[in-house]
């Protein structure tokens, strides 16, 4: 057995065998080098109550060389895509170091979810939307929580009734008002919600960007 496989090995044993973090990895295809990881939301975050799951890719020089890892779980965080999955860590990438673990690094991956930071965006829209309105960021994390983690309870103040097209306005953290102001004049809903999402339409924001300007986009 050689040494990556045995240190991987170990490393999967020992997070079975501890009972407190939480912290799960399980094999893909029954390889060791291709593993699902996961954890659970951090409490007194937008992500609490949800099950977040990762993509880990053992590369051949491990511990050496660090990990690749991923999120399968759509998350709405500035530093993780929201389309890929792909998330902006300093361990992930050049502060890498061989002492550190399977177990320690979802770790740290559960501590980010605390801690975004939005000067170092990994999807500069949720970045935007984080430093324009927390407040609306934080429900719309938890929104997408709710939606693809598992997570608890539905959107504070919001009416579930209204279906998909509740779940498209959510889910690009928009208001319902604002997308049917521009919905009224003609457009496209869809067009709408993509045009107001890629402005920032939010916030604040929504007093510096004139109606002109939003449908000058909406007619491209």
């Amino acid at each position: 057995m050689d040494a990556r496989l045995r240190r991987v090995n170990k490393e999967i044993a020992d997070c079975k065998n501890d009972k407190t973090s939480n912290i799960q990895i399980d094999l893909v295809d029954e390889s060791p080098f291709h593993l699902k990881g996961s954890f659970p939301g951090p409490e007194g975050t937008p992500y609490e109550g949800g099950r977040f799951e990762v993509d880990i890719v053992i590369p051949e020089s491990y511990p050496f060389q660090p990990v690749k890892m991923k999120f399968i779980t759509k998350v709405y965080h500035p530093n993780i895509s929201s389309a890929s999955g792909a998330i902006c860590l300093d361990i992930l990438k050049d502060a890498w170091s061989p002492v550190l673990t399977l177990k320690s690094t979802l770790i740290s991956l559960q501590s980010l979810l605390c801690s975004p930071e939005p000067n170092d965006p990994q999807d500069a829209e949720v970045a935007k939307h984080y430093t324009t309105s927390k407040a609306s960021f934080e429900e719309t994390a938890r929104y997408w929580t709710q939606v693809y983690a598992g997570g608890p309870g539905q959107r504070k103040g919001k009416n579930p009734s209204k279906g998909s097209v509740h779940d498209d306005i959510a889910i690009a953290g928009l208001e319902r008002v604002h997308v049917e102001r521009f919905e009224n004049l003609g457009f496209d809903r869809n067009k709408v919600i993509d045009v107001l999402r890629r402005l920032n339409y939010r916030g604040s924001n929504v007093a510096q960007i004139t109606d002109d300007r939003v449908v000058e986009e909406l007619l491209k």
